[in-house]
This record gives structure tokens, C-alpha cells and sequence, in this order.
């Protein structure tokens, strides 16, 4: 059983549901079309968390492309990696697809994500030659000159990065003392306290810097006895 943050960029709140089987269609989701299993993927996670307009993106793309799409790796959290420092798919906002199939099917996936228009990203298939990526990032990334990355994150503020920042923070021990989305009181002291140990401003605001250090700390140590999962 698994508990599914859903959170909504238009209304900035989240929906939370408890319980779900890994057979339950995603919320949100068109028909069957997506399974907590498949947007699982490989995470061993009890708790994992996407946006509506992922999910939305998801309905266009399927719509467009009239058959199921297979889902090799979507959702991941930080400290189990698998991908980048910056990767989409911790922000469970990202899905690799069309592994299983052939080389003429990606392509057609492929140009299905492209003309929804609903994706932030499709990657070139030069990029990815045996599969298909694509992704709905949100927000500005907090490092200049780049698409990618993350948003700076502060005090008050919600969203699926500041999932990424408290899963982060609790996996090294700088404990956020929950898992909730929101960036409270306790998640700006434990910042402040990741700062201090990068030898970084202790400001409490997940910038360019911060995030860097963060991520190149956390991505795939794997889960500690800090991690809160629950």
C-alpha cells in the first residue's frame, strides 16, 4: 500500500491519498491508462507524489498516441537515484517509456508528447535511442542559463521540490520532522543547518548553490535511518 501526494500547481494545494494498491489507477489519470505500479517503477517507496498537470500531460499523450504506452521508469526519490542531480523523476513529474517496444512505436510515442504541448520537456531521441523521455517541470529553475534544475525553494512556499528538499534533508539527518510538501518552520532550521555544514550562507532558501550541494550529497545513498517514509 502505498500514500500518493497529487499536487495541484493551479489551486497551489495538495491532495493526498492514503492506501493506494499498486494495481489503483494513478489519480487523475485516463481510464486505466496509468497504475501506481507502472509510475512506481522501480522505487521501493512507501510514499511517492506527482502534480495534476503531469497527470493531465499524461491523458494528452495517451489520447494522441491511441494505445498503451509502456512505462519503464517514472517516479524514483532522491536518496534511492538512479538519475541525475537534477532529475525530473524525483519530483515524480517525469516518465521514460517505449522501452519494451520497438524503435518505430517510440518514435510515434515521441511525437505524440510533442504535439500535446503539455510537457515542459520531450527529450530528442538522439538523447535517448531506446527509449522515450519526457517531463512537466514547473517553475524557474533557481540556476541562470538553464531549463533544467530545480526552483528556488523558501519559507511558505509547497510544491513537489519542496518534497525533493525535506526527503533530502531527512535522508543526511537534518531532520524536517515531516514529509508534507510545505516549507514550515522546521524544514527552514533544518536548512539552515545543511547549510552550515556546505560551508554555504545560512539563509534558509534552497538556491542554486544549496541545491547543488544538496543533491550531489543525497542522490542514491540509499534509505537511512532518517528517511521518513510514512
Amino acid at each position: 500500500m502505498a500514500k500518493l501526494f497529487v499536487y495541484d500547481v493551479y489551486a497551489n494545494k495538495f491532495l493526498i491519498y492514503r492506501d493506494l494498491s499498486e494495481n489503483d489507477p494513478m489519480p487523475y489519470s485516463y481510464g486505466n491508462t496509468l497504475t501506481l505500479r507502472e509510475f512506481r517503477g522501480s522505487s521501493n517507496a512507501a510514499v511517492l507524489w506527482t502534480t495534476t498537470a503531469a497527470m493531465e500531460a499524461w491523458n494528452l499523450t495517451r489520447r494522441t498516441y491511441g494505445a498503451g504506452i509502456p512505462v519503464g521508469y517514472a517516479f524514483k526519490r532522491i536518496w534511492e537515484g538512479g538519475h541525475g542531480t537534477a532529475s525530473q523523476h524525483y519530483a515524480g513529474v517525469a516518465f521514460d517509456v517505449g522501452q519494451s517496444t520497438t524503435a518505430a512505436n517510440r518514435r510515434k510515442i515521441h511525437a505524440a508528447a510533442t504535439a500535446t504541448g503539455a510537457w515542459g520537456y520531450v527529450e530528442p531521441l538522439s538523447m535517448t535511442p531506446t527509449w522515450v523521455h519526457f517531463d512537466r517541470r514547473y517553475g524557474t529553475p533557481a540556476c541562470s542559463g538553464t531549463t533544467a534544475g530545480y526552483p528556488t525553494c523558501r519559507k511558505g512556499d509547497r510544491s513537489t521540490y519542496v518534497l525533493i528538499l525535506q526527503d533530502a534533508l531527512n535522508a543526511l539527518g537534518y531532520s524536517t520532522g515531516t514529509l508534507d510538501g510545505i516549507f514550515g518552520s522546521r524544514t527552514y532550521t533544518a536548512l539552515q543547518g545543511a547549510q552550515r555544514s556546505f560551508g554555504l550562507t545560512a539563509d534558509g532558501v534552497c538556491g542554486c548553490n544549496t541545491w547543488k550541494k544538496l543533491t550531489a550529497a543525497v542522490v542514491g545513498i540509499g534509505r537511512t535511518q532518517t528517511v521518513i517514509d510514512s
